[in-house]
């Protein structure tokens, strides 16, 4: 007969066996630093960017440069041609003209309105509204509306981004016109659009209305558009889902890339451009900075990247440790970077190159219905999402 010792012994493990079974406890949360890229697609042209509409978890769209939406359905590239643009786009060089990104409209699933922006043969920015055709995962190209038509002085600088906010707006970005230096000086004009963010009511008659309360709404000289300025190009910029703020990517001339911070409350601020490069006057001395919004991380070009690309607030479900977490990267450098706003101040800035190894050019990030988030690879033609490692 077992002594009382052994008995307790067996009871003991059994208990811990029973507590472990299948079902009983969830997985632990991943350590710090146990993030890894999960390969979702390959074979891409230079893709540029990714979305889903609202509530859609099965599918991803894809934008290629070229003027092709490609269609992932269950994380399998399918051979099936969301939107075709091809014969409406230029696009030359790494990342500047093209098609460059896609919004779906919150009530896509009512209303079938998804937008693009894109560099027409002219070279010109174009926005226009589609709407999707009786096949759901194909748009009828023949039903565009041009909501924005912008003349562009020069072929660089094209900011890109289209995406809405959760007041229901539209919110495009421009860059300053191209050029060195802002030669046109659009970034600190007013009257101008280029070097903006604008916000756009796209819910009623076309091409759109200005909202009331965009912050230069009646303002003598300036636009009603604008919602930001002082940008010299925002490439790729995006909002907390949660905390509604505003996190804008905005691509340096030869000195300094930089992260640029607006909180939900605020608008109308101005980044500076071409005032100040990042955190310092541009062409180096003293400038008059009095007004001036400076970026909340910038770092220095060249020596540590060359371009900045834009991400996201992490708010998915599947990284539970890095919920509220900023993620972006480099174009050239390749690392990924991440960083934590609290009491408007950047905490646990750290870098991710030894674990999200991107082996190219990172042009964007994106993310699906569910919050979850993807890395988009140029020149390698990838798509990964952001996983925890095995």
């Amino acid at each position: 007969m077992p002594s009382r010792f052994w008995l307790v012994l067996v009871a003991a493990v059994v208990g811990a066996c029973l507590e472990d079974g299948p079902g009983t406890n969830p997985p632990p949360e991943p350590a710090p630093d146990s993030l890894t890229l999960f390969l979702v697609a390959q074979g891409l042209n230079r893709p540029v960017y990714v979305t889903a509409p609202p509530g859609d978890t099965g599918r991803l769209f894809v934008v290629e440069q070229a003027g092709l939406v490609r269609l992932i359905r269950h994380d399998t590239l399918t051979t099936e041609i969301f939107l075709d643009l091809r014969a409406s786009v230029t696009n030359g060089g790494p990342a500047e003209q093209g098609l460059l990104s896609i919004a779906f409209h919150p009530n896509y699933a009512t209303n079938g309105y998804m937008f693009a922006s894109y560099t027409d043969h002219a070279g010109n920015t174009r926005v226009v509204r589609y709407h999707v055709s009786a096949d759901p995962d194909s748009i009828d190209v023949a039903s565009g509306d041009t909501i924005l038509a912008l003349p562009q002085p020069y072929s660089n600088h094209n900011g890109g981004l289209v995406t809405f906010g959760s007041d229901g707006y539209l919110y495009v970005g421009l860059g300053d016109g191209g050029g060195g230096g802002d030669p046109d000086s659009n970034g600190q004009d007013l009257s101008a659009l280029l070097g903006k963010i604008l916000r756009l009511d796209v819910n009623g008659s076309l091409p759109y209305q200005i909202p009331p309360s965009n912050p230069f709404v009646g303002q003598a000289g300036a636009r009603g558009e604008i919602w930001a300025y002082g940008l010299r190009n925002p490439w790729r910029f995006s909002f907390d889902r949660t905390q509604h703020d505003l996190y804008i990517g905005d691509v340096g001339q030869n000195a300094r890339e930089e992260v640029d911070y607006q909180p939900a409350v605020s608008a109308g601020l101005n980044y500076g451009w071409n005032t100040m490069e990042g955190s310092q006057c541009y062409g180096g001395g003293t400038c008059n900075r009095t007004g001036l919004t400076l970026p909340i991380i910038d770092y220095p070009n060249p020596g540590d990247g060359c371009a900045v690309t834009g991400g996201y607030v992490y708010r998915g479900a599947r990284l539970p440790a890095y919920v509220g977490t900023y993620f972006y990267a480099d174009y050239c450098g390749g690392w990924i970077r991440s960083f934590k706003v609290v009491g408007g101040q950047v905490t646990a800035h750290r870098d991710w190159s030894n674990q999200l190894l991107t082996n190219g050019n990172v042009s964007s990030f994106g993310e699906d219905a569910r919050g979850e988030l993807y890395v988009v690879i140029h020149g390698g033609g990838r798509l990964y999402r952001v996983v925890a490692a095995p």
